[in-house]
């Protein structure tokens, strides 16, 4: 069955965008669904839910997916624009429209707090909207999604694209490739195991990276809300035995591919797999019409060291904002929220710990 014509219609707006983001999408609700986030598409100048078709058309118009949890003892919800509000241009008067949308609180009924992180560059054109922003009682959060990535032009033919990468990344590619490594695109639905040899890799990249990952059921979520539409990729970077040495999942929407994840193996490292897939996958995406690729967050210096030798522009977003839609629920989220955090990284901590104990 196929989405209802206000769904279909919300996916256009977010496909048809300048800066498309799959974290705004119905598929990506979702993913989120089973943890208990739900969506409220709010549009400002509406008083509906989701509002006319040619209010979600109007990319000038501020509007976002909200997807909303309760949290546990208080009773207010966190509302969370992942990526969102989608606007063009961002101006203080998109700013200004955007928040009297949400304090006229139509849709959002219960959510103590509302957070986003727009795709707004952090330029100084936007430092005005910033200032907007603060002035009408937004204030800084804590950041969910990455604030600074690599992003590449892909409107190019390939020979541009392979000139664009560092030299040295270059010498990497084609020591792969004389290692006999293969990048093959995997079919997750028709290999049942694949997604356990990709949790396994994630799991040991965190461990060497120290950076934090997801559940494997995590990625086979992402894979299975996408995959019918055509949107979501997997690449396995192989060596002659078929051992898999470094994966990458890949998300379309609209013009743009995001690698939100992507890992290998210390024997990956050594063959230079991870190099080969990496340009495999900016390549394959290239071909298949997309315009841009988002390297997806730069977490440490390593990662950003590695990311810069395919090329592209560093960008910088304005990060996350809060703003309180009730004078006592506003802060009690934000306490439970950051309460929350500290749980689950004790939590991350304690079970990397365990792995380095060979406890886990």
């Amino acid at each position: 069955m196929g989405a209802d014509p206000m769904t279909a219609a919300w996916d256009a707006r977010v496909r048809s965008a300048r800066r498309p983001t799959y974290l705004q999408t119905s598929a990506w609700a979702r993913v989120k669904a089973p943890n208990g986030w739900q969506p409220r598409r709010i549009v400002a100048g509406s008083d509906a839910d989701v509002g006319p078709d040619a209010a979600i058309g109007d990319l000038a118009t501020p509007a976002a997916q909200v997807l909303v949890r309760p949290l546990p003892i208080v009773p207010w919800s966190l509302g969370y624009a992942p990526r969102g509000p989608s606007v063009e241009p961002w101006t203080p008067a998109s700013a200004e429209r955007w928040t009297e949308r949400l304090r006229a609180g139509t849709g959002l009924e219960g959510v103590g707090l509302l957070r986003m992180d727009p795709e707004l560059e952090a330029t100084d054109e936007a430092g005005a909207v910033a200032d907007r922003l603060r002035a009408l009682g937004w204030r800084r959060a804590h950041d969910a999604q990455p604030r600074a990535t690599r992003v590449i032009d892909l409107r190019t033919d390939e020979a541009a694209l392979w000139s664009g990468v560092r030299k040295k990344w270059r010498q990497y590619v084609n020591h792969a490739r004389g290692a006999g490594i293969a990048v093959r695109d995997v079919d997750a639905d028709a290999e049942p195991g694949a997604f356990d040899r990709f949790g396994a890799i994630m799991r040991e990249t965190s461990r060497r990276a120290g950076i934090p990952i997801r559940a494997t059921s995590a990625y086979r979520d992402l894979w299975a809300a996408f995959r019918p539409t055509g949107e979501a990729r997997l690449l396995f970077a192989e060596d002659p035995a078929g051992e898999t040495l470094a994966v990458l999942l890949l998300v379309r929407c609209g013009r743009r591919v995001t690698e939100p994840y992507g890992g290998m193996t210390g024997a990956g490292a050594d063959v230079r797999a991870n190099y080969l897939l990496k340009w495999e996958a900016l390549r394959r995406s290239r071909d298949a019409g997309a315009e841009e690729y988002d390297l997806w967050g730069l977490p440490t210096a390593g990662i950003a060291h590695f990311k810069e030798g395919f090329g592209g522009r560093e960008v910088t977003y304005v990060g996350a904002w809060d703003l309180d839609l009730h004078s006592l629920g506003g802060p009690l989220v934000r306490t439970a929220e950051a309460a929350r955090r500290s749980y689950l990284g004790l939590r991350r901590r304690g079970r990397a710990a365990a792995h380095e104990d060979g406890g886990g």
